[in-house]
């Protein structure tokens, strides 16, 4: 049994499938990707919006933009139009398109043209022209891919569990940073650059991190030895928070191997708790149906 389509099981029942008619022909090939015609839209979509992020980061380099500019502007426009094509056939195509216009992918697609459209009839807000960017996030909408979902949602669920344990980390950090920060303020002074508390305490999350922009540096005997003990202490400020998410997400990877395999259930013997990436059942060896798409 075939995957069932990524885009028309996240969409189709917020949207709304039309029934039938030319909505129904332009939603198969815009929002499913199981047709030869949807495969086709979205690949030709994907390398349309890597074109026009490209386009747009060329258009923020002064130098090319002075020997370029006009065919830039000619490619955005072209990038636009094609743009305004797909929101609108999108629209025309749901048979709820308000809700569809104000879900998440909705709102990217509208900004994806609206800032080009706000630069011509109002010049001075050429510089949200940089909202363009956006665009790649639409790339997102065509990696909904069932063999993706697995992975998201196993990294959704590690941050979930790990993010009451990182927090408590992180308080005990901020803790550290504003003690030996106040600490850096009164070893070191106004005269080496520690001009207050906060300053200082910038000064203490750069080295803490392990960034050290050296634009403070402490100059007395004592606050160059407590900035070795931040940068020391450093090292663990970045494996602390690693090493919790990465026990999180073993976890929550073992919990789906195990979901995965008591589902495969062979259809001879009914056998189940095989692996999740076996083809043949372990007791019988007559294959195995397809895993179910999540």
């Amino acid at each position: 049994m075939a995957p069932a389509s990524p885009k028309s099981s996240a969409d189709a029942p917020l949207h709304g499938k039309p029934d039938s008619g030319w909505r129904r022909s332009v939603y198969t090939v815009i929002f499913e990707a199981d047709t030869p015609g949807g495969r086709r839209f979205d690949q030709a979509l994907i390398w349309t919006i890597l074109l026009s992020v490209l386009v747009v980061m060329a258009d923020s380099v002064e130098s090319i933009v002075n020997r370029y500019g006009p065919i830039l502007q000619v490619l955005e426009w072209i990038f636009t139009v094609i743009f305004t094509i797909e929101y609108v056939g999108r629209l025309l195509s749901v048979q709820r398109p308000l809700r569809y216009a104000t879900s998440f992918f909705g709102i990217v697609d509208l900004l994806a043209i609206l800032p080009s459209y706000l630069s011509l009839f109002v010049p001075g807000l050429h510089f949200l022209t940089g909202v363009r960017v956006l665009r790649l996030l639409r790339i997102f909408r065509v990696f909904k891919l069932p063999r993706f979902m697995d992975e998201y949602l196993m990294l959704g669920r590690a941050l979930k569990a790990s993010f009451r344990k990182i927090m408590v980390f992180l308080s005990v950090v901020s803790l550290i940073v504003l003690s030996m920060g106040t600490i850096m303020y009164v070893v070191e002074g106004p005269e080496h650059g520690f001009t207050s508390i906060p300053t200082a305490i910038y000064w203490a999350i750069s080295t803490i991190t392990t960034v050290g922009f050296g634009d403070i540096t402490p100059q007395t005997p004592l606050g160059r030895l407590i900035a070795s003990l931040m940068m020391l202490l450093g090292w663990g400020v970045l494996a602390v928070p690693t090493g919790i998410f990465t026990v999180e997400m073993s976890m929550a990877h073992a919990q789906h191997a195990r979901k995965l395999k008591s589902e495969r259930k062979c259809g001879v013997c009914n056998t189940s708790d095989h692996d999740a990436d076996a083809t043949f059942c372990k007791h019988c060896s007559n294959r195995l149906p397809e895993q179910a798409a999540s």
